[in-house]
């Protein structure tokens, strides 16, 4: 009980220091509110992370959860924008394409969105990175909302019914999964990345993840009865979730998986995992044509870049290179190099980790259970032991499925040029209901939810240079902890062993 008190305390906290200094319209704050701002803040961070932490090994009930998260999110849901001043970006850009604009060709200062002075410097020139289905959805807001409250209002009424629809999916996925109910529920919704950039930031990112797990929830939900229908509507689900944010296709591959009844063979895939592509590409195509927009904001994707944060380990890696490079007079400018290196090796993972997930479904009693830890050997697979998803027991299947959808979307986060707090809650969604261990994942989230001050200003901006060296120290232990681990899994006294 004391983790419920503690966590709406926290929650209050925030709500206040939203009123004082939170993302509002006119990026003003109060004379004296700074101080206080960042304080209350940091109280009810640490409040909210604490009384998260402390129950991850699972709520006393899903009901408790439930309660518990209801009552965090209320003070949320009434303060203002939090974290980030994205949610007047979608604004402007719902605006431009109501007004009889394309948010793909211009952007939101050149089209004249009454509300450009509160959208973020960075994002004024660029055009919109989200599919036509966010666009026309943003556009509803604009419309029924009939001012910039009336519209926040509805954006953050939009992202709201995106985790309302997660939540309701989590028990059924995670009992798919083997994995408890009230530790899944919990692990997602009170995980502070969620009330206070999904609920009080408006994030579209909440959209996304409330089309990805009711498909994910059809597909591996009472296989036996599954019919021609569910393959069409999940896909379109599917393609829908790709229509709001891109990242979304990552969970495509392992959902074809999850598509196919019985072993997934040759024959099989290309049969289940085809009607489950025809909804897909129902769910892109339509909104595409409806709004007249088509794929223009496949070009906006690249820009999403433009920020340059420690955050995301290729970008931390090129901006300690171009700090070296400086100090010795030169300018290697070695960020862009850096962040391909990272997209090309997400390039090789992904199509790998999809394999392992593969042969790990076709061969579940094989040694060492091929699906993340030939990667990882260290681990010993062969005896079950999975840190990372749940592959043994009942579920073993469904939660090879979704940790391995899980991982991919956690290594598309780490590998990504860019990374924002919010982005964590994509692995999260899956990792909750098929995680067999839960610091692995849950600790960064935890790191991640104290990188944005309340008025959208990220921490990683005012730490360039330490916060550079830190992350690439970071990876280099990694890597070598890695290394050692697969040394010793391929010595011979550790295989006699």
């Amino acid at each position: 009980m004391l983790a419920r008190y503690a966590g709406l305390v926290g929650a209050l906290l925030l709500a206040v220091a939203g009123y004082l200094g939170g993302a509002l319209p006119d990026a003003t704050t109060a004379p004296d509110g700074g101080p206080l701002t960042v304080t209350l803040w940091l109280l009810g961070t640490v409040a909210m992370v604490g009384s998260w932490w402390a129950l991850r090994a699972g709520a006393p009930s899903t009901r408790w959860a439930y309660v518990t998260v209801g009552w965090w999110t209320l003070p949320l849901l009434v303060t203002a924008p939090l974290g980030s001043r994205d949610v007047y970006s979608y604004a402007c850009q719902g605006w431009i394409y109501a007004d009889g604009g394309d948010p793909y060709v211009t952007g939101v200062a050149a089209a004249g969105c009454p509300w450009v002075e509160a959208v973020a410097p960075v994002w004024r020139d660029t055009p919109a990175p989200y599919g036509p289905f966010f666009v026309l959805l943003a556009a509803l807001t604009v419309v029924l909302g009939g001012g910039l409250v009336g519209t926040l209002v509805l954006l953050r009424a939009l992202s709201l019914a995106g985790v309302l629809v997660a939540a309701a999916c989590l028990p059924g996925l995670a009992r798919a999964a083997g994995v408890p109910p009230r530790r899944a529920t919990w692990l997602l919704l009170a995980c502070p990345l969620v009330g206070v950039h999904l609920v009080a930031g408006a994030h579209n990112d909440a959209v996304m993840l409330g089309l990805l797990l009711p498909a994910l929830l059809m597909l591996v939900h009472g296989p036996g009865r599954r019919g021609l229908w569910v393959l069409l509507v999940a896909g379109t689900l599917f393609g829908l979730a790709v229509s709001v944010k891109a990242t979304a296709v990552v969970v495509l591959p392992f959902a074809a998986l999850a598509a196919v009844r019985g072993r997934p063979v040759v024959r099989k895939l290309l049969r289940d995992g085809g009607l489950l592509a025809v909804g897909v590409f129902g769910g892109l195509l339509v909104p595409s044509l409806l709004t007249g927009l088509g794929f223009g904001w496949l070009g906006g994707l690249g820009r999403s870049g433009d920020t340059v944060q420690w955050t995301s380990p290729s970008t931390a890696l090129g901006m300690l290179v171009d700090y070296v490079g400086e100090l010795l007079g030169r300018h290697p400018d070695a960020v862009p190099v850096t962040r391909i290196a990272g997209l090309l090796l997400l390039a090789a993972f992904l199509p790998l980790l999809w394999s392992h997930t593969l042969s790990t479904l076709l061969h579940p009693h094989s040694a060492p259970a091929p699906l993340i830890m030939k990667l990882l050997p260290g681990q010993a697979l062969a005896r079950g032991n999975n840190f990372m998803i749940n592959a043994v027991g009942v579920g073993a299947g469904v939660g090879v499925v979704l940790g391995g959808a899980g991982v991919g979307l956690a290594a598309t986060v780490v590998l990504s040029p860019v990374f924002h707090p919010w982005y964590a809650t994509w692995p999260l969604a899956l990792l909750a209901v098929a995680g067999s261990r839960t610091g692995w994942f849950a600790l960064p989230c935890a790191l991640a939810s104290f990188l944005a001050l309340p008025d959208g200003t990220s921490l990683a901006r005012l730490t360039k240079a330490p916060g550079a060296i830190t992350m690439t120290i970071l990876i280099l232990a990694t890597v070598t902890w890695t290394l050692s681990r697969h040394h010793r899994w391929r010595s011979p006294s550790s295989t006699e062993s």
